[in-house]
């Protein structure tokens, strides 16, 4: 073959510090975030908190609110564009982030996820609620539900997430999963299938046998073009004894690679998560601050971010002026690069608050009849559902309705709590788990003290209502409420 050079245009990913920090500023809770911004504050002299009369060229969350939202027309349920001068610097983040699937793999510092916990939107305070920790278990199952399975295949997956620890490790075989279910119907490729939609879940690493799988797994979420990926998969892969060993050399030889790149993939892999079920700490915060207010005025919905919680920042003037004037000395680069980085926070800021109000505002419109009826009528909505209508990644979804919290007139609510999986009603259409555990609730409430409902009685009741449930899913959804059988309650009258 005649030797040849050849000119080939491409475009690759580049992981900048600045895009990860603006990545990691959208996972982050309010009060989190609220940290975040002051330690930004005293680190960096060239940020400012504006008074509340300066002009509004400084970033405020509350400027980039929702316009009124019309209960009949969709289209106003779109946000206006944002109508604040930003510097040229700021337009290098794009406005959807291209690695929204694995920005969670980018960083260290992932944050407590936490559970409202919340079924009722009635009696609890507003402005501060307390919530209970959220479990890996119950985060793996909030995520099984609302992906579109079929009973059989939730089934089998539930049964995979049975068997994780708490590390987030799969400690049961496909043998022992088998059993577990007793079903000899069951196909070892059918639980090999569960097993691997599992490890596609949040955390990344998580339903992994083995360290190894737990590391590969990671890999291969993280962009492909990101550099030392292919070569930590092959290391992981083939040479995952010489890596334990700390053997350099030895890997270099068997994946014939260069000494330097063999030591960058190896860092890459030191910057996984051995453990990653430890992601989903068991403290949660003491109290919670809504994000998003949503109130009704005139007939329509409005919702707006909430304008207490982020601080209006701007570039500080007098020292901007400086930079102009810097020289290259240590004193002179130092105020180049303080300023650029607090150019990169404030518009980072900016992408987030933007992004969790279109996520906010989506959510109020597909879910107004909750809004205005309560729980009966809170229609089945999955992560796909926002995430296609918005132009961004389910994960993305994902991680900005975790510890973001909606304020409406029904009560404070996480996002995560106005998505739910669906039962499919006698006339075709949907009805939400949500709304079938508020209808369960209403006939338990309504029952006779001395002749309470059994569960085969609510399910027939349902049934009567259009809805078909089986008895078990009854029992399932009044256990998760914390009712007690009919036997007890016909105790306790």
């Amino acid at each position: 073959m005649k030797p040849s050079l050849q000119l080939r245009v491409s475009q690759q990913l580049s992981m900048t510090p600045q895009l990860q920090q603006a990545i990691r500023l959208l996972q982050l809770s309010t009060l989190e975030l609220q940290q975040e911004i002051q330690a930004a504050l005293e680190s960096n002299l060239m940020l400012e908190e504006a008074e509340e009369s300066d002009p509004a060229d400084v970033l405020n969350g509350s400027e980039s609110a929702m316009n009124w939202l019309e209960t009949e027309e969709e289209d106003d349920f779109a946000p206006p564009p944002a109508e604040r001068e930003i510097d040229t610097a700021y337009e290098l983040i794009p406005d959807e982030l291209p690695v929204d699937v694995q920005w969670q793999d980018i960083f260290d510092g992932y944050p407590p996820l936490t559970a409202s916990g919340l079924d009722d939107g009635e009696g609890h305070d507003p402005l501060t609620l307390h919530s209970r920790p959220q479990t890996l278990h119950e985060h793996l199952v909030w995520q099984l539900n609302l992906s579109r399975l079929s009973e059989r295949e939730l089934m089998v997956a539930h049964a995979v997430v049975d068997a994780i620890d708490a590390e987030g490790y799969l400690r049961a075989g496909i043998d022992e999963l088998a059993a577990a279910l007793d079903r000899p119907d069951l196909s070892q490729e059918e639980i090999t299938t569960a097993i691997h939609r599992v490890q596609s879940l949040d955390p990344p690493g998580v339903g992994a046998r083995d360290l190894a799988e737990c590391l590969i797994i990671q890999l291969r979420q993280l962009p492909e073009t990101l550099p030392g990926r292919d070569l930590a998969l092959a290391i992981c892969t083939s040479g995952f004894a010489q890596l334990a060993r700390g053997d350099v050399a030895g890997l270099a030889r068997l994946l014939k690679a260069e000494t330097e790149a063999v030591s960058e993939a190896a860092a890459l892999i030191r910057r996984l998560n051995p453990r990653p079920g430890r992601l989903i700490e068991e403290a949660a915060p003491e109290y919670v601050v809504p994000d998003i207010l949503v109130h009704k005025h005139n007939g329509r919905w409005q919702v707006e971010l909430n304008p207490e919680i982020t601080p209006r920042l701007r570039i500080n003037a007098d020292y901007a002026r400086l930079v102009r004037r810097a020289d290259q000395s240590a004193a002179g680069l130092m105020l180049k690069s303080h300023l650029q980085e607090a150019r990169w926070f404030i518009k980072s800021l900016a992408s987030r608050n933007e992004t969790v109000l279109r996520v906010g505002a989506k959510i109020v419109e597909l879910q107004q009849d909750f809004l205005e009826h309560g729980e009966e009528w809170m229609r089945p909505l999955v992560l796909r559902d926002v995430a296609e209508a918005l132009g961004l990644h389910e994960s993305t979804v994902s991680r900005v309705t975790t510890q973001k919290y909606m304020l409406t007139p029904r009560g404070t609510f996480e996002l995560k709590y106005f998505f739910s999986s669906h039962v499919t009603t006698l006339s075709g259409g949907e009805c939400s788990a949500t709304a079938i555990r508020a209808l369960i609730r209403k006939l338990i409430a309504a029952e006779s003290p001395g002749k309470p409902l059994s569960d085969q009685q609510i399910a027939r009741a349902l049934a009567s209502q259009g809805i078909q449930i089986a008895r078990r899913t009854v029992a399932k959804y009044r256990e998760a409420m914390g009712i007690p059988a009919s036997s007890e309650r016909k105790r306790l009258a």
